[in-house]
């Protein structure tokens, strides 16, 4: 997509501006990749005029504006802001929110998203409705002159279901509501809701964006020079911000997003095959083959129509067969959080989810036997025979049980 370079457009792909956005070469000493900048403040000329740009970390910092930058081109953005969780981000942007607003949310949310809407949201007055099917629902759901914001998270975690960003941000746009969209699972490589009609996309960094598991981050962006004035008021006065090297530790891993999401997906695309083949399993959430109940919103919102790395099944053999499964596998890691080079798996509804009360968990099609995988960057082949041997042996034990 295009970016402004000294006045006049530029058409860079993708590729292109992850590896150069936000990434200026020092100017003093040519570095190309920029220092860290730890210093928490920064020297004045005279009061209130200080050498460049910066006064105080928090409120600021050069590695902060370079990610933010970068973020902002690959979300097709005129602005992002980075935050010290996904947590953080989803909690900024309902702080922006009066007293008395509603919000309307798909029902198959992250679990600490979950827990903000229904645990704290609370706490300063606004009220949240849940809808797990809100594209045929957000207009009877709205309440005129109360509701403020509808949070859809699409692929939605952990089943993977898809929602239409445009055909529920042309509702909500004819009743003046803002629509969040959550974009963690696809990455900005493989979806970019703004692009749909979104207003804000967030993101839980710590997941494809840094894609190393190795930092805690989130960040929103948005093109509204309202919401900037906002959102950034409250990201300095809240203060829930990363640091400064955490910022170029993501923005170093942001480089590569375009490869590892076009690995990871391609891998995901091979397990979830192999699955659906499998006497084992019961089904298959992955949006990338034609089996899922939303491909054709896939094709239309996705680049290439590719199903990202993340993919959910149910096992026969119930929730031991899930634990069993998870305990087995040799190359997939048991453990929370996804997105990184590293393939893990996790079994929702006791790890995750377990938070959310069990019939709410079952309706939104997280049942015992659900097991979440995040496929990495590895070989192909070597994941393949990893699941296989991984439900033999869960089959086997179930069996003599």
């Amino acid at each position: 997509m295009g970016s402004m370079e000294n006045g006049h457009s530029t058409e860079r792909r993708f590729g292109t501006l992850a590896v150069h956005a936000g990434a200026p070469h020092d100017p003093v000493t040519g570095a190309v990749i920029a220092p860290i900048s730890l210093s928490t403040t920064f020297a004045q000329t005279s009061v209130g005029s200080p050498v460049g740009l910066y006064e105080y970390t928090r409120s600021s910092n050069p590695n902060r504006d370079n990610f933010e930058t970068a973020v902002a081109a690959l979300e097709h953005a005129k602005y992002a802001l980075a935050y010290s969780s996904g947590s953080a981000t989803t909690a900024n942007i309902l702080q922006s929110l009066a007293r008395g607003s509603h919000v309307v949310s798909v029902s198959d949310v992250y679990g600490g998203t979950h827990r903000y809407f229904t645990k704290v949201a609370d706490a300063h007055g606004v009220t949240v409705t849940f809808s797990p099917t809100i594209e045929l629902h957000v207009e009877e759901l709205i309440r005129p002159g109360e509701t403020k914001l509808v949070w859809i998270e699409t692929p939605s975690n952990p089943t993977l279901g898809l929602v239409d960003i445009k055909a529920v941000a042309d509702i909500a746009h004819r009743h003046g509501i803002l629509v969040v969209v959550d974009n963690t699972f696809m990455s900005p490589y493989v979806q970019n809701p703004l692009d749909h009609g979104a207003d804000i996309v967030v993101h839980s960094v710590t997941k494809y964006i840094n894609g190393h598991s190795d930092v805690l981050m989130g960040v929103a962006a948005f093109n509204s020079e309202d919401l900037k004035e906002r959102l950034s008021f409250l990201q300095n006065a809240i203060g829930a911000v990363p640091s400064p090297f955490d910022c170029w530790l993501a923005h170093r891993g942001l480089k590569t997003l375009h490869l590892r999401a076009r690995e990871a997906s391609k891998n995901a695309t091979a397990v979830a095959k192999a699955l659906e083949a499998s006497q084992h399993v019961i089904s298959v959430n992955y949006p990338g083959i034609d089996s899922h109940p939303h491909r054709k919103i896939a094709i239309k919102q996705h680049r290439d129509g590719m199903g990202g790395g993340m993919l959910s099944f149910r096992i026969k053999g119930g929730q031991t067969a899930a634990h069993n499964f998870c305990k087995y596998t040799k190359v997939f890691t048991l453990a929370e959080s996804l997105g990184g080079v590293e393939s893990l798996c996790e079994v929702p509804s006791s790890m995750t989810h377990a938070g959310i009360p069990k019939d709410q968990r079952e309706a939104a099609g997280v049942f015992d036997d659900l097991v979440r995988m995040s496929c990495g960057v590895e070989d192909a082949e070597d994941l393949l025979a990893d699941v296989l041997q991984a439900l033999e042996k869960a089959d086997k034990a179930n069996g003599s049980a």
